[in-house]
């Protein structure tokens, strides 16, 4: 049974003794579906990018669902339900990590998502793993939703209970974390490639 069916079949909410809550939870089923259809895959994909390890990203992006279903929040736009998504597994992650769980994420992740060895750029993907391993979890964070997710400073602030103001000056400090670590791996790239040449 694949994942998405799995998690689904344990958050049904039909109910087998009424016939009208079984329409009502159907719409809401479904409802759920899309939502989790249009949402999983980029927040397992920030889970991984943040933790750098596949099993805890799927095991908190599950608790996120969950979380969400016992909430139920009140309808909501698609673009408001997904930052309401991504600060719930935001605030578990950091749950984890108060609690010393998933302290470091010195191990890649599974096969599944390393960098493709046919793509021109595999070293500077190896190098953009390694020095987002290197950095605190939330600098981590904060490079994810802003330049994979492609969220403004007020996202960003809604998705991790930040300031705005606080959002700008921590991703500042990210950048230039998330640079002065490249930057000794282009040095070395760079050596080796004059050293190729003489």
């Amino acid at each position: 049974m694949h994942k998405t069916d799995a998690l689904a079949a344990r958050l049904s909410w039909t109910g087998e003794e009424d016939a009208a809550m079984d329409s009502t939870a159907s719409i809401a089923e479904q409802e759920f579906r899309s939502l989790y259809d249009a949402t999983s895959r980029p927040i397992l994909a920030y889970l991984i990018g943040v933790t750098g390890r596949r099993d805890v990203a799927e095991d908190v992006l599950q608790e996120t669902y969950c979380r969400f279903l016992v909430r139920q929040p009140a309808a909501m736009e698609a673009t408001e339900a997904r930052r309401y998504l991504f600060r719930i597994a935001t605030n578990l992650l950091r749950d984890r990590w108060r609690r010393g769980e998933d302290a470091t994420a010195s191990e890649l992740v599974d096969e599944g998502s390393l960098p493709d060895a046919n793509m021109p750029d595999v070293n500077t993907q190896m190098d953009v793993r390694r020095a987002m391993q290197m950095m605190k979890p939330r600098e981590r964070e904060l490079l994810w939703l802003a330049y994979v997710e492609g969220m403004s400073h007020a996202e960003i602030a809604k998705a991790t209970g930040l300031g705005t103001m606080s959002v700008r000056l921590l991703l500042f400090r990210a950048r230039q974390r998330a640079a002065a670590l490249l930057r000794p791996l282009e040095d070395q790239e760079r050596k080796s490639d004059e050293s190729k040449r003489v």
